[in-house]
């Protein structure tokens, strides 16, 4: 037996069939195009909003970071400046003392010069009375540095007080302005003679007392005070200060006033003392007439 197919197919139907082909081909991958871009823009309105979020965290984590690290520094280098700015200060404050002090010595220099005919002993000043001025203080220099009672003690402009107690490291000078003080004077110009007393409570306007002063003395020629020949203690010709005020007492035959003494008894750190005891001046001074 013999089968035989008459199949028959027209090119016009092939060619709508193949572009029916195509055309649904084009939709295919044109719908899937469009799906793909659907979820990548839905990917990227989720994902890009979480990036900036991040990049924001992490720049200010960052700008944090960096103030804190220069907040360090900036610490770091005041805490310098400071450790610098004290050293400064140390080394201004040496310098200042170095300077205050050479002054003092200088000026114990030119006092010792100017009463060169006594032997002298510079000393520093360790202890003082209460109060705010030296009339009493105590010196560390004593009998082991040839120092003994009633040496005369000079600083600044002129005379101090007296060695009132000793002992082998020290000493303790009672100084002109006590209360108990009383020391001889006299005019330089005529030599005529006066007392000069201690009172603290006129120290404090800076004076001290002066009295037996006689009428003829003229305060506009002359008012340089110094101890006299006849003191029993003080070694002659030393300047105790300048009167002032001097006024006629009521017996008409003296006159009184007050003195400002040379040497500010306020500020005293250094001084020198005398080794010379006046009894020894004065026989010193016999033997010589």
């Amino acid at each position: 037996m013999n089968w035989k197919f008459n199949f028959h197919v027209k090119p016009k139907l092939v060619l709508f069939l193949l572009t029916m082909v195509c055309i649904g081909s084009i939709a295919i991958t044109y719908f899937r195009q469009d799906s793909a871009v659907s979820v990548g823009e839905a990917i990227g309105y989720l994902v890009v909003p979480m990036q900036k979020g991040i990049n924001s965290i992490g720049t200010w984590f960052y700008d944090k970071t960096q103030d804190r690290l220069n907040l360090e520094e900036a610490q770091d280098q005041i805490a310098q400046l400071e450790q610098e700015n004290s050293g400064l200060k140390d080394t201004l404050s040496k310098y200042q003392d170095a300077s205050l002090e050479n002054r003092r010595l200088r000026e114990l220099l030119e006092l010792k010069d100017t009463y060169k005919e006594y032997d002298t002993v510079g000393a520093s000043i360790v202890a003082k009375s209460s109060g705010n001025w030296y009339n009493s203080f105590t010196i560390d220099k004593g009998t082991n540095d040839g120092l003994a009672l009633d040496m005369n003690v000079i600083a600044q402009g002129g005379l101090v007080g007296l060695i009132t107690e000793i002992g082998p490291n020290f000493a303790v000078v009672t100084s002109i302005i006590d209360d108990g003080s009383r020391v001889s004077g006299m005019i330089k110009s005529t030599q005529s003679t006066c007392i000069v007393s201690g009172d603290l409570s006129s120290m404090e306007n800076g004076l001290l007392k002066l009295d037996y002063i006689q009428t003829d003395f003229d305060i506009s020629e002359d008012n340089l005070i110094v101890t006299s020949n006849i003191s029993d203690k003080y070694v002659p010709g030393l300047v105790i200060g300048y009167a002032t005020n001097v006024t006629l007492n009521e017996d008409k035959l003296t006159q009184s006033g007050y003195l400002e003494p040379a040497v500010d008894f306020a500020n005293l750190s250094e001084v020198l003392v005398i080794t010379t005891l006046k009894e020894t001046t004065d026989r010193t001074q016999e033997v010589q007439e």
